[in-house]
């Protein structure tokens, strides 16, 4: 490696770099070192594979970077690994270690993950990072863990800043379990294939396929995800591994394949590479060292005559061949990163914009809550009194402005009250063509029928089956009145019936209000401050002491109501004028038709009466026999004219209702 173990080899990072690139990967690096990487996809080099296939011995080929490849290490959770360069040679090279959580942690394991930062010295500290970090993780085998899981979704980022040749993230994940097995369950299984798939499906991803010669290279699970999550193919490379490990007589087969000539094919094809043997690696070869042994090991039989494309053989090939990818792919992304760069910070702006002004002091919390109590009332107390065009005609003038115009919301609200009451507060309704199923009730059942649910809903009924149902209550309620009379209890009785679906309309009517009230103060505070908790607070301040004053609205209903279900009584004139009008009404009809069967029983049909005595005294005689008084109906009609004029006086209550929950 490097002479100091706080550089890198730049040798291989330097092949990945070129002048027309390394302002469009400058920018990439910058975007990341703000945090942008964690709200957008950036582009990065990615290596996957199955387990053992040497991935950590092709990145540190590719890249320098001496990726730890001790058993247990840099396996068990994603590595990013970011690189910014200075254009300062002499500058000393930072290295940085911390965590990222995985979203499917708990806030409280969030925290504690993020605690997680420590500077390295070197990269020799790396394998005593990784294990710390694996131990915070809770991941089995790691420092003092005895049980958990053996994979985890969080994240390992170091970043290396200093004279790296190169700005880029190079990411070392789980290698891919294809059989659980004793250390490896199936939940670790679906870990790091959910881990996997996470990495090569971002479409800004560059894939190295790592797959071992000796292996069927068509089952590898990398070279069906990478074909599934890259359709395309542009930015998959296959990369063949352990070629010094096949058996005799497969050179051909593996030959082909590196060729791109096999039955498995890649757009982008493959490259092969020989990783250094263990004593190579104990030995701390140079880059430049391990590119000459790989460069002779191919050039030795049985390789020297088995057709390779030399092109596509070594570590030095894949880099240039990446170097010209690199650049295509990241000239590529670079329009889409910045549009979506452009709309993250149009919505932080809108964010911070939401933070309010800044208010250091008590005296500046003070000013700010003057001028938006004075704002909040000024706009309240345009709304309520119908002054609409305001110096905040905005707010009146939008897309929910009949929600905003309070006094006019108020007024549709009780108009339609006031009509449902008069067409639909009667618990039985007369009308000229009846609902079928509610005329053909039994009048025992009528009453049953109407309140059998928790509404009380309304029938409609002809007038003959009004008028039995009447005779029917009056027949229930004799006591010791005379013949024609009725007791006091009858008219209570069909008054307080009639009336029951008034409390559920009153009721609905104060909701409707109090939801129109509570969407005014909510859109009322979303106007006067973008500050998301100031508004909440608001909100939920002014909806409690709504709450309070739709609880008074409905007790005051009640106290309307209980007085409603008193025996009935009233002073008021509009009563007795009601009930002359009916029974004037009742007589005028009763005369037109004893008049009537008069003139065609007694009189031919044709009626003439002069002033004598004695027409006087024949048409007085033929009405009079025709005057026959039933006198439970006669009671029934007037019970029936009383009902009628004290439903009407009642109904005053609908006034009395509005003055209690307008919202003066």
């Amino acid at each position: 490696m490097g002479d100091s173990a706080t550089n890198i080899d730049s040798f291989g990072l330097r092949g990945l770099q070129s002048s027309a690139s390394l302002k469009r990967l400058s920018l990439i690096s910058n975007l990341r070192s703000r945090g942008v990487g964690d709200h957008i996809d950036l582009p990065q080099l990615v290596v996957s594979g199955d387990q053992s296939t040497g991935k950590s011995s092709v990145l540190e080929g590719i890249t320098g970077v001496p990726f730890p490849r001790q058993d247990g290490l840099c396996t068990r959770y994603a590595t990013e690994i970011t690189m910014e360069h200075t254009d300062e040679a002499d500058a000393e090279t930072e290295i940085t270690a911390s965590i990222i959580p995985s979203d499917h942690r708990d806030e409280a394991s969030k925290v504690e993950l993020r605690t997680f930062i420590r500077r390295l010295h070197g990269f020799q500290e790396l394998p005593v990072v990784i294990e710390a970090a694996g131990e915070l993780m809770g991941l089995k085998g790691y420092g003092t863990v005895q049980s958990g899981p053996a994979f985890s979704q969080d994240v390992l980022r170091i970043k290396v800043r200093g004279n790296t040749a190169l700005n880029l993230t190079i990411v070392d994940i789980p290698g891919i379990i294809q059989v659980p097995n004793d250390e490896q369950d199936d939940n670790d299984v679906d870990t790091v294939h959910a881990l996997v798939d996470s990495y090569i499906s971002n479409p800004r991803t560059i894939i190295l396929a790592v797959v071992q010669a000796g292996n069927d290279i068509s089952n590898q699970p990398i070279i069906k995800k990478s074909k599934k999550l890259d359709k395309e193919g542009e930015r998959t490379i296959g990369v063949i591994t352990k070629p010094d490990l096949i058996n005799d007589g497969t050179q051909s087969r593996i030959a082909a394949l590196s060729r791109n000539e096999d039955t498995t094919k890649l757009k982008l094809g493959f490259f092969m590479v020989k990783n250094p043997s263990p004593k190579e690696m104990q030995d701390s070869i140079s880059m430049f060292e391990r590119e000459q042994k790989e460069l002779k090991y191919f050039s030795s039989p049985p390789w020297k005559d088995a057709g390779l494309d030399r092109t596509r053989i070594g570590v030095a090939p894949l880099r240039r061949f990446l170097q010209d990818l690199l650049n295509r792919h990241t000239e590529r992304e670079m329009p889409k990163v910045r549009e979506e760069v452009r709309i993250l910070l149009k919505s932080t702006e809108k964010s911070i914009s939401g933070l309010g002004e800044e208010r250091p002091t008590t005296s500046h919390m003070r000013m700010f809550l003057s001028r938006l109590a004075m704002r909040y009332h000024n706009l309240t107390n345009a709304a309520l009194i119908g002054d609409y065009d305001s110096s905040e005609l905005e707010f009146f003038n939008t897309s929910h402005s009949e929600s905003r115009r309070l006094r006019a919301f108020i007024h549709a609200v009780n108009t339609k009250y006031s009509e449902k009451m008069r067409l639909e507060g009667a618990t039985v309704r007369i009308v000229p063509e009846p609902d079928e199923s509610d005329d053909d009730l039994q009048i025992a059942d009528l009453q049953e029928v109407a309140i059998s649910q928790d509404r009380v809903r309304q029938l409609s009924v002809s007038e003959a089956k009004f008028t039995t149902w009447i005779k029917h209550v009056y027949s229930r309620t004799r006591g010791r009145e005379l013949p024609g009379n009725y007791n006091h209890v009858l008219l209570a009785e069909l008054f307080h019936f009639q009336s029951k679906r008034w409390r559920q309309l009153a009721a609905d009517h104060i909701e409707l209000v109090y939801e129109g009230l509570k969407s005014f103060v909510t859109m009322l505070a979303d106007y006067i401050t973008h500050e998301e908790r100031i508004r909440l607070e608001i909100s939920k301040q002014v909806h409690e002491h709504l709450a309070i004053h739709m609880s008074e609205a409905e007790k005051e209903l009640g106290h309307l109501l209980e007085d409603e279900q008193q025996q009935p009584i009233t002073y008021n004139h509009y009563y007795t004028d009601n009930i002359q009008k009916a029974r004037q009404d009742a007589s005028r009809d009763s005369i037109n038709k004893i008049v009537k069967d008069t003139a065609d029983e007694d009189f031919h049909g044709a009626m003439h009466i002069s002033n004598n005595g004695f027409d006087v005294k024949r048409l007085v005689s033929a009405l009079q026999k025709r005057v026959i008084v039933n006198m439970d109906e006669q009671a029934c009609s007037e019970v029936r004219a009383g009902l009628d004029a004290y439903y009407k006086v009642s109904c005053h209550i609908i006034d009395g209702f509005f003055n209690a929950v307008m919202p003066d």
